[in-house]
């Protein structure tokens, strides 16, 4: 229903033009439809009980294209017999040579221009797909769900010099197998409850992590408690509390979600299962609080609804609010208008706040970025200069302060590329 709706609305557009005499053309074309198509492909595969790590990329594609030559078409059929007056000789597909070379073009270009950059930021990422997801792919619906309190030991230290640990600064957390991944606590500077523990440290309990006590104003003091834990690879709030206090950042958890760079205990635990034996454990040792049902809103990866993961990554990305600024101005000028009009100020609202896009995906079907690594300059472990085309990006579990946005044209062990280089420019 939602094609033939729309298709008819175009048709009718496009009828209207060339009676009007008009030259409009209307040129069909389908998408590959990346993450969708995959998932598709990979459900197939599960049912002859493999999985696509199993075959290999080339492999994999090949089924791939084979279930595209077989199914691709069927959209193409159906506006054919609603009657859409496209131009069927010019159909195109988004994998075609002629659009493949395109997409790289632009990439060089953007990337040429500062438009493009790499850098290490939190973003949406699918466990289950196992790739990062555009905030447009992980929307947010409101989820039934719990909020934890938990209690974690105040660093005291007597006259004596003895430390002890007989008071408590309770955190309040929908998430709490990611307090593993805790690096400070942090309250609200006007918050009276806690201001004499500003400048202090708490223990992170089962780890026995040092923390400090922060102060910063992104902090409600309404919420929970008014204290919160911080884990800056893992929360794009406590990202930039991180980034602005010089945290570390401890990623803790792998592609699939299951938990590493943890206490053995908890290692290898799938994050709900973590969840689980960390309430058990924190109770057994009276640093649980009470539990309340919270109402949250919780991404989810649009194609296969699992719950995404925010966490610290590699990507790369495309800075938008430049290109946003022309599309502001046509609408603030009248070049553009929304009907009905109420639109004009969602959509503004949009555009002034948008957010760089994330558009590195870890998936084998799609389009790959021109990018390679030269794995001598990015890794003195390595006696070799290695290149590699790498639109998964480098892997890390232990991040320091994130400052890894790539601007320059051919910056040290990236090469930004149409065409693979024979070797690194730099080394």
């Amino acid at each position: 229903m939602g094609h033939a709706l729309n298709n008819t609305i175009q048709d009718i557009l496009i009828r209207f033009a060339r009676m009007q005499g008009k030259n409009a053309l209307w040129v069909p074309g389908t998408d590959h439809a990346g993450i969708a198509t995959q998932n598709v492909v990979e459900k197939a595969l599960a049912k002859e009980g493999k999985r696509r790590q199993d075959l290999g990329r080339e492999a994999f594609l090949k089924r791939v294209w084979e279930w595209k030559e077989q199914y691709g078409n069927t959209i193409l059929y159906q506006l054919k017999r609603l009657g859409s007056s496209c131009d069927w000789r010019r159909t195109r597909f988004t994998m075609d040579e002629g659009l493949s070379e395109a997409v790289l073009e632009v990439f060089v270009r953007l990337y040429e221009k500062g438009l493009i950059y790499r850098g290490n930021y939190i973003i949406n990422w699918c466990p289950r797909c196992q790739t990062a997801l555009a905030d447009e792919e992980a929307p947010r619906t409101e989820t039934q769900g719990k909020l934890y309190h938990i209690r974690y030991p105040l660093e005291v230290t007597t006259s004596q010099g003895r430390k002890v640990t007989p008071q408590f600064i309770e955190v309040a957390t929908t998430r709490p197998e990611t307090m593993l991944g805790d690096t400070a606590v942090a309250v609200h500077p006007k918050d009276k409850r806690y201001k004499s523990l500003i400048g202090k440290h708490a223990i992170l309990p089962l780890v026995n992590r040092k923390l400090p006590i922060i102060a910063d104003e992104a902090v409600d003091p309404k919420f929970g408690t008014g204290a919160v834990k911080v884990t800056p690879a893992h929360d794009p709030v406590d990202f930039q509390l991180g980034k602005k206090h010089g945290l570390e950042f401890l990623n803790v958890m792998t592609d699939d979600a299951k938990m590493v760079n943890v206490p053995k205990p908890y290692e290898g635990l799938d994050r709900l299962e973590c969840r689980s034996k960390l309430i058990v454990d924190l109770e057994q040792q009276g640093f649980l609080g009470r539990i309340d049902e919270h109402v949250h809103n919780v991404g989810h990866c649009y194609r296969c609804h699992t719950a995404v993961e925010p966490r610290l990554s590699p990507q790369w990305f495309v800075k938008m609010k430049p290109l946003a600024e022309p599309a502001i101005k046509a609408v603030k000028n009248g070049t553009v208008t929304f009907v009905p009009a109420r639109w004009t100020k969602v959509y503004l609202n949009w555009m002034e706040n948008i957010q760089d896009w994330c558009i590195s995906r870890q998936i084998w079907w799609g389009h790959r970025l021109p990018v390679y690594y030269c794995q001598k300059c990015l890794s003195q472990q390595q006696s070799e200069c290695g290149m590699r085309n790498a639109e998964c990006g480098m892997k890390a579990e232990k991040h320091s302060t994130p400052n890894s946005e790539f601007r320059i044209p051919n910056s040290p062990g990236v090469i930004v590329s149409k065409t693979p280089p024979t070797k690194c420019p730099t080394c």
